[in-house]
């Protein structure tokens, strides 16, 4: 399973269409950001990142809400969630 993590471009590094790149910017994390695949992104646009690769632009709501859903997620493995859903999955296990 891939993942794609949304991040903001704070600033164009380079605009050249193969070694395009940005600085993007993840929860107050910068990276430089390989953009060739999503040129017509500005500053301020959010992109989809996966692997160190801008695959896709999206827009700020969904973003935000895609943000959102990943804290969901970290908070409810940190609570110890993902033990409880492991010992449900072994329990149906046992009853088949």
């Amino acid at each position: 399973m891939c993942l794609g993590i949304p991040g903001r471009v704070i600033e164009w590094i380079c605009r050249e269409s193969v070694s395009a790149c940005a600085l993007v910017e993840f929860e107050g994390i910068r990276s430089r950001i390989q953009m060739a695949c999503v040129p017509e992104a500005n500053i301020g646009d959010f992109v989809i990142v996966h692997a160190g690769i801008a695959i896709a632009r999206v827009n700020e709501q969904e973003a935000l809400r895609t943000l959102e859903e990943l804290r969901s997620l970290a908070e409810f493995h940190e609570s110890g969630g993902s033990d409880a859903v492991g010992e449900a999955v072994g329990e149906a296990e046992e009853l088949n």
